[in-house]
């Protein structure tokens, strides 16, 4: 079986076992955070369609993230996650799949969900099998740490690497998703960054609208947002996916779970990023 090695680990996250542990530790238990070390619940409701969460450096964002897996942790374990991420590299196919093998964390070895990969695959006709795009992108591989922390090896996902993220194109990634997830409790991670490097007060406001549109489940305005760069979300894309695959299952809502700029936590102001953690959810 092919691991992918981590790109980001000592960089974007603790290198070691041990000091990641501790590091997701303190990203739930941060002023920022939940405020505790959630106990996942293996058969819980099963509501969440999906969570939007970011994916800078722990040390900036990793406490709004922690929010997102707590609602995720509460909900039980599913099936399998299907994590969605820009491409930052420019490397690989507009529109890249994996569904071999297993990538590695610090916190152990997540093995992807080679069957429903591949039924997302050939229920598309737009994603390219590629491991290219995921070589060297971290967009999805932070969210793994999380994902293990709470679940150990049981986790199973599906990476799909976004450098199309046009309407049609996100509309149609979500009806393969829906369509292959039929039968499965899947949970989608739509992974992104929000307004990057303006100030505060200017980021916060570019970015409720940005909010604002998630939780009417308006994917065309959120997208609009993005292709127009009105508001500079990385990973516009995921979550215009994940707006969509929630409206194609009927009955599903929105929540805000946090909100924050890295000036509030590193004390700068002037050029800031924005991270939210948000759960689109059943009922």
């Amino acid at each position: 079986m092919k691991i992918r090695k981590p790109c980001a680990a000592g960089s974007f996250y603790a290198g070691t076992k041990d000091e990641l542990t501790d590091q997701i530790t303190r990203c739930f238990t941060h002023r920022f955070g939940p405020g505790s070390v959630p106990k996942p619940i293996l058969d819980g409701p099963r509501k969440l369609v999906g969570i939007v969460s970011p994916h800078a450096g722990y040390m900036y964002s990793g406490p709004v993230a922690a929010n997102g897996y707590g609602r995720v942790a509460a909900d039980g374990m599913p099936d399998a996650f299907v994590i969605l991420g820009p491409n930052h590299t420019g490397q690989g196919s507009g529109l890249s799949i994996q569904t071999e093998g297993a990538w590695e964390t610090p916190m152990g070895v997540a093995s992807i969900d080679s069957d429903l990969a591949r039924k997302i695959h050939q229920s598309s006709g737009l994603t390219d099998i590629d491991e290219r795009a995921h070589a060297n992108e971290h967009s999805i591989e932070v969210q793994l740490p999380f994902v293990q922390f709470l679940f150990k090896d049981a986790v199973k996902f599906v990476p799909i690497c976004m450098m199309m993220q046009d309407l049609e194109t996100c509309r149609e990634v979500a009806k393969s998703i829906i369509e292959a997830t039929k039968g499965k409790h899947a949970v989608i991670i739509a992974s992104s960054d929000f307004t990057h490097y303006e100030p505060h007060e200017t980021a916060s406001r570019k970015d409720k609208e940005a909010i604002d549109a998630i939780l009417r489940l308006d994917d065309e305005a959120l997208n609009g947002l993005g292709e127009s760069s009105r508001v500079t979300m990385c990973g516009y894309g995921p979550i215009t996916t994940l707006i969509a695959a929630a409206k194609m299952l009927k009955n599903t809502t929105g929540e805000l779970l946090a909100y924050r700029t890295s000036g509030e936590i590193t004390g700068e102001h002037g050029a800031v990023v924005g991270y939210c953690s948000l759960a689109l959810f059943h009922g």
